[in-house]
């Protein structure tokens, strides 16, 4: 919380800004952009292959590659997300064809702090 000192400078302590977050529950900006990434992916896996949006996800660029780290693809993008999860290593197009459990693995996405196992979005 807020406390003034002497000389009239208010100064905000370290445990305010987590006791404000906890009681305002107020959505981490990056979670939610982590989430609606993971909607939108599962909506574009369920379109199919033949979309063109879906190939602009999962396709591999054609032609010369720029010199220098290859850049962060969508899916890159996605599959780091699912580490922070816990299923990095997993189908994420194959899981996100059945609907509940991929509304399970993105408010899993969106809530890291229940402790989720990925075991239990395959159930």
């Amino acid at each position: 919380m807020v406390r003034r000192e002497r000389d009239g400078i208010y100064k905000l302590r370290a445990t305010g800004l987590e006791e404000l977050n906890d009681l305002y529950s107020s959505p981490n900006n990056v979670r939610v952009i982590q989430s609606r990434r993971m909607r939108w992916a599962g909506h574009v896996a369920r379109m199919g292959e033949k979309r063109g949006v879906y190939r602009v996800l999962v396709g591999k660029q054609e032609g010369k590659r720029p010199l220098g780290r290859p850049r962060r693809r969508c899916v890159d993008n996605i599959r780091l997300d699912l580490q922070e999860v816990g299923c990095g290593y997993m189908d994420w197009i194959g899981l996100a064809q059945d609907r509940e459990s991929w509304r399970k693995l993105v408010s899993a996405v969106m809530n890291l702090r229940c402790s989720v196992k990925c075991g239990e979005f395959l159930d």
